[in-house]
């Protein structure tokens, strides 16, 4: 007999068929009710094993505790303690490798859906926020971290902190320095706060009003933004310290595009991911008003295997590609892409090609793509990540039929500020090198994120500018 309390309590998510044609969000998100039913599937662990899966270590069992008695609000105090973008984190991170991979109800059943209920909080919260800072007065503040008033800061110092990339470590080193007191400018090298929330994740998986409503919380704290502003090229970090900055966090990501130089990668028609989802995405190249403009290939090919390939291919089919393939080197089974990314893929009609690998991309006497050529694999022995390697099946070479091939086979560390900030010292991933504390080798110059580690999660990132700020303060607070 079925255990009904082991199985989640589905989102409402728009009908393949409609969505594939709409940039609109996908997952609609829970009901109040929904979230108190799936919230109350929680078998309260003395042990609490979520939270080690959590990299801000967000109070887990609390926060659902409460929802499960309809106290949306105290849930999301208790989120917020910890999360500085819980609307944004219930959208994308990873949960099945993190909280809910450490959930006992996924041991004979499902996991509870965590992600789901930290989004439904976040999001209560941000439809209710005006009526629970009614009766704030200006010398109280506002807890909530809305627009409120805030109350004197726990420093009440003048310190001035650089941020260097507006991303989620940034912004979430920004937010918890602003909270103890610190006067912070983020510099971000795009005309837009957010790093990959802005232009890399699409509009049907992360409304960018959300991540514009982030950002002026932020700024609604005394954090203030620069934009356009390249540091490295218009000021470096040296010149920063010039300017009466104290102490400067680099959070600035890794978004250099990846090829595989194989022959024809020069061909008009082929570009990278990165490219592809920025013009779509932080240019609004898929609404008709703006004038960006944006490969609208027939028959498309997308390169690689992770979540920014599911993204592409998924946004391909929205600016009305007729067919759209993912090809992928190795099987499903070892695909790094979230599960529900591409469950939601093959739901919309995207084909995937498992099992094969592009030699070259073939042209016309044009210079236009006209095909992908690749090779079918099998797996081998197991490489250094523990995945099976691919292996060629000689003679297995057959060609695609496609007019677009977008590459999304991972992106490369901009090392811009380690190439202009003196004796700045690299890591063995050639990402800047740190301590577990975020700190560089250069006095008051911290990092973290994608620019120490390489490509990661959001979630990661946040952690990595939670932890930043808490040594950053400890280093000013001397």
């Amino acid at each position: 007999m079925i255990n009904l309390k082991q199985i989640k309590n589905p989102m409402p998510e728009q009908d393949p068929v409609v969505r594939a044609g709409n940039f609109k969000e996908v997952a609609e998100g829970y009901t109040p009710q929904m979230a108190i039913n799936e919230a109350m599937r929680c078998l309260k662990c003395r042990k609490k094993p979520c939270t080690k899966g959590c990299p801000v270590m967000v109070r887990i069992p609390e926060f659902v505790a409460k929802v499960a008695e309809g106290e949306f609000e105290e849930a999301y105090q208790i989120i917020s303690e910890t999360s500085a973008l819980p609307r944004i984190c219930g959208r994308v991170c990873p949960q099945e490798n993190q909280c809910e991979g450490y959930c006992v109800q996924g041991v004979n059943g499902e996991p509870v859906s965590i992600g789901r209920l930290e989004r439904f909080v976040a999001d209560w919260h941000a439809e209710h926020e005006s009526d629970c800072c009614e009766t704030v007065t200006e010398a109280e503040g506002c807890s909530c971290g809305c627009s409120g008033t805030s109350a004197d800061t726990p420093h009440g110092n003048c310190k001035k902190v650089a941020v260097v990339g507006a991303g989620p470590a940034g912004l979430t080193c920004a937010g918890d320095l602003a909270s103890k007191g610190y006067d912070v400018t983020v510099f971000e090298s795009l005309h837009k706060p957010g790093g990959v929330l802005a232009y890399g994740i699409p509009e049907f998986r992360l409304p960018k009003d959300i991540v514009a409503a982030e950002v002026a919380k932020l700024e609604s704290r005394g954090v203030k933004f620069i934009n356009n502003a390249v540091i490295g090229r218009s000021e470096t970090v040296d010149e920063l310290f010039e300017d009466g900055y104290e102490a400067v966090f680099v959070g600035t990501g890794a978004g250099l595009p990846s090829f595989m130089n194989i022959p024809g990668e020069n061909l008009l028609g082929v570009c990278s991911a990165n490219e592809y989802l920025t013009r779509i995405n932080l240019m609004k190249g898929y609404l008709p008003e703006y004038d960006t403009p944006v490969q609208k290939a027939k028959r498309i090919a997308v390169v690689g295997g992770g979540n920014v390939a599911m993204d592409a291919a998924r946004c391909a089919k929205r600016m009305g590609a007729e067919k759209v393939y993912i090809v992928y080197r190795r099987s499903m089974d070892e695909i790094p892409a979230r599960r529900e990314e591409i469950h939601h893929a093959i739901e919309e009609g995207i084909d995937f090609q498992l099992l094969r690998n592009p030699v070259a991309v073939i042209g016309d006497e044009n210079g236009y793509v006209t095909g992908l050529e690749c090779v079918e694999m099998e797996l081998g022995e197991p490489d250094a990540s523990g995945r099976r390697r691919p292996v060629v099946k000689e003679g297995s070479n057959f060609v695609l039929d496609v007019d677009c091939v977008i590459m999304a086979i991972g992106t490369k560390l901009n090392k811009l500020i380690l190439e202009t900030t003196e004796n700045l010292e690299a890591n063995e991933r050639g990402g800047i090198g740190t301590d577990a504390g975020a700190a560089t080798n250069r006095e008051g110059v911290f990092a973290g994120g994608d620019a120490v580690t390489g490509a990661a999660t959001v979630i990661l990132a946040m952690g990595a500018g939670k932890t930043a700020a808490a040594s950053i303060d400890e280093y000013l607070d001397k």
